[in-house]
């Protein structure tokens, strides 16, 4: 049974299968091993994304855990994970229509047990390695910008360069743009950046009780991430654009699987 089901894979699988570069067979003599096929090694990235487990653990005879691995770095210097993710955006968009004119942001820390570039204290897990994700997302809840940093960051200093991700859409952005916020980021210096930037924004009051807003869809998506893909859930990769590379594949499925439901009832 496949991670992901085959009417999110296939057609996953051929966008991203046309982003793979042709390879070059520099080899003199043209007698080495025959290369292995890209779907195998994709299906078991996808199979590391969706279960969490070691490259060793998904490997078989059909394919090796350095050569997973290898793929894996060069369709990242490739930058194939970060195309594909900006294609569902813009497949999405064209057909359902993104809400840019509400943008949601928040922190989400996970466990990195072996550490790395993108792992720190963490302050809700007793100063053991972990990360923070600061993820922001359109009124429905989309994907459109994840940040991945130390768990010792704050929420606050994050928010500028997660907003960053905005620069994806270029001129397409509507004039007025409202970010809602958890508490965490009640400021002065938060909302002096907003200013700035031009958006408006609707921030929960430090100190008081709970309270409802239109920010419940980006806590939505940080359990699509922990929920659907355990490799978001415990980071065990050390290097930052690994994890990024991840990250990218998780929201290129999450679009796909909302563009199928949004066709059952459109």
């Amino acid at each position: 049974m496949p991670a992901v089901p085959l009417f999110i894979m296939d057609p996953l699988w051929s966008q991203f299968e046309a982003l793979i570069p042709p390879v070059v067979d520099e080899h003199p003599l043209g007698c080495h091993r025959p290369r292995i096929p890209d779907r195998v090694v994709f299906d078991k990235l996808v199979q590391v994304l969706v279960l969490g487990a070691s490259y060793a653990k998904i490997s078989d005879t059909t394919c090796s855990a350095t050569t997973i691995r290898r793929r894996r770095d060069e369709w990242i210097g490739a930058g194939i994970f970060t195309a594909l993710e900006q294609l569902c955006l813009e497949a999405y968009d064209r057909i359902v229509g993104l809400e840019l004119e509400n943008l949601c942001v928040d922190g989400c820390i996970v466990k990195a047990p072996c550490g790395g570039q993108i792992a720190g204290r963490s302050p809700v897990d007793r100063g053991k390695q972990g990360t923070k994700r600061s993820v922001m997302t359109d009124g429905a809840g989309i994907p459109i910008g994840v940040l991945a940093a130390p768990a010792n960051r704050n929420d606050s200093p994050l928010l500028a360069p997660t907003l960053q991700k905005l620069d994806r859409f270029g001129d397409y952005l509507p004039q007025q743009i409202t970010v809602h916020l958890d508490a965490g980021y009640d400021s002065a210096k938060t909302r002096g950046l907003l200013t700035a930037l031009g958006h408006d924004w609707q921030i929960s009051t430090k100190g008081e009780p709970l309270q409802a807003g239109a920010r419940w869809v980006v806590e939505r998506t940080n359990a699509w991430h922990t929920r659907g893909f355990k490799k978001l859930l415990v980071n065990t990769e050390r290097r930052a654009t690994v994890n990024d590379a991840f990250i990218a594949l998780a929201n290129a499925i999450i679009m796909i699987r909302r563009l199928v439901r949004e066709a059952w009832t459109t």
